[in-house]
């Protein structure tokens, strides 16, 4: 069965995606960012830092947001100036905390690299009722 469901792309520079919540889903989610960077002019200067962003939500989406039934959502969106992710998610009460990990925990730094790599980020509703939308503006670099 495939990773990724649908694929729904809106002009040159965006792209919509339904994922399975499973481990492969960040994999899956860098290579479908690459694959509409390289088809946008100048693209390749969000590349970097883009994957490393989205393979954090999504891999955050994967482990703290399982409902069963329900898939993951991501839209990419480039142009010039930026790059804007967005990883929906069905968990209403699983909301990101900015949280500080000892020097013994293995995990929990995520949302700093976040937030350290990107010009604004932030954490709402998702449309409908139902879960929530992270999402992430990138300058390119």
């Amino acid at each position: 069965m495939p990773n990724t469901l649908d694929t729904l792309p809106m002009s040159e520079g965006e792209s919509h995606h339904w994922l399975r919540p499973t481990s492969k889903s960040p994999h899956l989610a860098r290579q479908l960012l690459r694959e509409l960077l390289a088809r946008v002019e100048g693209g390749e200067r969000f590349a970097d830092i883009g994957q490393l962003v989205l393979s954090e939500l999504v891999t955050n989406a994967v482990l703290h947001a399982r409902v069963p039934g329900r898939l993951i959502w991501t839209s990419f969106a480039v142009n010039a100036d930026r790059l804007r992710l967005e990883v929906h998610d069905a968990s209403s009460d699983r909301r990101p905390v900015l949280a500080t990990a000892t020097e013994e925990d293995e995990s929990g730094r995520g949302l700093f690299l976040v937030k350290a790599l990107s010009r604004r980020w932030g954490c709402c509703p998702r449309g409908g009722g139902v879960g929530k939308a992270l999402w992430v503006e990138i300058g390119p670099q």
